[in-house]
């Protein structure tokens, strides 16, 4: 494949994304970014935590912490973003197209990758951008140095953006990988990057904070501070840091030629998955073409029976027709949840149910990232399975989509039984009733909102994970002393619950 169809290819993916609002919000997320690298002067956060200090707010403090948040963050959160590029092919019949023509596997895969690259390029050149307006709205240093701005984001930020684009092909091309299981998955993959990506022995310069901290490091001695410490992440500080100037960072020519290898290494390991790759081609799938002819929508329409129409009925009380309603929204919610699943589940009961009560919280911590996967289908399912249409059709959506989010909480309580019960017991049984309603209702609304399930699995684990790191001001499920009221999460849950139905009416008027 020339390098000239490779490209077009790359840049006609990446215009059919761009047209996307998605993405619009993508990018309203790396402005955002861009205003926490370079918080005001007298604020107590602050993304690269020095002490007591901080550069002057210039072209190369502002450009190098703002390109190592970015590195940071936007490879977390944007392989969420670009890890659809293949299933998307896979769902409008355009990789079946591409598999009856002359086009190599590799450089599909490559196209892939470089089309994620743009996507997550044009979020970092957002970033970039908003550095710029950063320097000039702080108003330390109106001098602005492109070169000394832009650098970082070459050294720092695009390696680790190329990794994330590989890493997005790579998941969409094993079969494990490519289900709500690889979003989860990649939340801790992820989190550990960001741990050991920051120690000065991570493999090919990690995410570079090494080279910032030693430098920073060095001017910090040269005015007679020393600092022990210096790490990357949102962290708040008792005492707003004080500004001292930082002549920039060095980079040497060694770290500069591990970048370019990482994003060699992110070329080829985009390409790796050719090895066991069918690209849509039932025959490199091992499946046989009497079988295929089997799956056309001929076929399928020919082997459904005829429908029986059954005999009328009087028709149910409302109340057993609701019943009816959520048992069947249960139904569907935990249809094809495997038998392994279930005695995960059951055990997490029996655990927290036996356990001590000092060990209710963190079984219940437990037993509530269990469902995640389960917990995304709610409010997008309809879309998802191509039924929207067809229930929309029907009458009364709210009554639907209420009787999805009770099916969300009877699934939620089941399988926090164990936890809840010791709780009770303890009389902290309204957090867990807070908690019950609470992750639905965060699920159902963003099912709505977004249409998709991944939003639910890209937000819900870094939430949970910080009641992990005992951060109680974010606690919804009543497992930490100290969290919010339990009335405070239930209006947090009504206030989603009612985004969700409001969301659903607004749709079906405007249909």
């Amino acid at each position: 494949m020339t390098p000239r169809l490779l490209s077009a290819l790359a840049v006609a993916d990446f215009r059919e994304r761009v047209r996307r609002p998605a993405y619009a919000v993508v990018l309203l997320a790396a402005v955002g970014l861009g205003y926490l690298a370079a918080p005001a002067t007298n604020a107590h956060w602050t993304i690269v935590n020095t002490g007591a200090y901080r550069g002057t707010y210039d072209s190369a403090y502002i450009g190098t912490v703002t390109a190592l948040a970015g590195a940071l963050w936007l490879s977390a959160g944007g392989f969420y973003v670009v890890r659809t590029a293949i299933a998307r092919d896979e769902r409008s019949g355009v990789g079946q197209l591409l598999a009856a023509t002359p086009l190599r596997t590799s450089g599909y895969l490559v196209g892939k990758y470089l089309s994620n690259l743009l996507v997550l390029g044009s979020m970092a050149a957002v970033l970039a951008g908003t550095a710029v307006v950063m320097q000039l709205a702080r108003g330390e240093s109106r001098a602005i140095d492109p070169v000394a701005l832009l650098l970082p984001f070459a050294v720092f930020t695009l390696p680790v953006l190329a990794l994330t684009a590989a890493a997005a092909v790579l998941f969409e091309t094993i079969p494990v990988l490519r289900t709500g299981f690889g979003n989860v998955v990649w939340f801790f993959v992820s989190l550990a990057t960001m741990i050991a990506g920051q120690s000065a022995g991570a493999p090919l310069g990690g995410l570079g904070v090494h080279v910032f901290a030693k430098s920073m490091r060095d001017d910090l001695a040269a005015h007679g501070i020393t600092v022990t410490e210096i790490s990357l992440g949102l962290m708040y500080l008792d005492v707003p840091p004080r500004a001292i100037e930082w002549s920039g960072v060095d980079l040497a020519a060694g770290f500069v030629g591990e970048r370019l290898l990482v994003l060699l290494v992110a070329t080829v390991a985009a390409a790796v998955p050719a090895i066991w790759f069918g690209r849509f081609d039932p025959a490199r799938a091992g499946v046989s073409v009497r079988e295929a002819e089997r799956s056309t929508p001929a076929a399928i329409a020919a082997a459904v029976p005829p429908m029986a129409y059954p005999r009328l009925q009087t028709a149910p009380r409302r109340g057993a027709a609701f019943a009816r309603l959520l048992a069947g929204e249960l139904r569907i919610l935990t249809q094809g949840v495997s038998w392994w699943w279930w005695l995960g589940a059951a055990a997490l009961v029996v655990a927290g149910a036996a356990a001590p009560a000092r060990a209710a919280g963190p079984l219940l911590i437990a037993a509530w990232v269990w469902p995640v996967l389960i917990w995304s289908r709610l409010g997008a399912q309809a879309r998802e399975h191509g039924v929207e249409a067809l229930l929309d059709a029907c009458s009364s959506p709210l009554r639907r989509t209420l009787a999805q989010w009770l099916a969300g909480v009877v699934l939620t309580a089941l399988v926090g039984a164990g936890p809840g019960l010791r709780m009770a017991l303890d009389g902290d049984l309204p957090g867990w009733l807070a908690g019950v309603a609470f992750i639905p209702a965060l699920a159902l609304a963003l099912g709505v909102l977004s249409r998709t399930h991944r939003l639910f699995q890209a937000l819900y684990p870094p939430l949970w994970y910080a009641v992990v790191n005992d951060i109680a001001g974010l606690d919804f499920m009543g497992a930490l002393a100290g969290g919010p009221s339990p009335a405070l999460v239930a209006t947090a849950a009504m206030l989603l619950l009612a985004t969700a139905l409001t969301t659903v009416a607004l749709r079906r008027f405007s249909v």
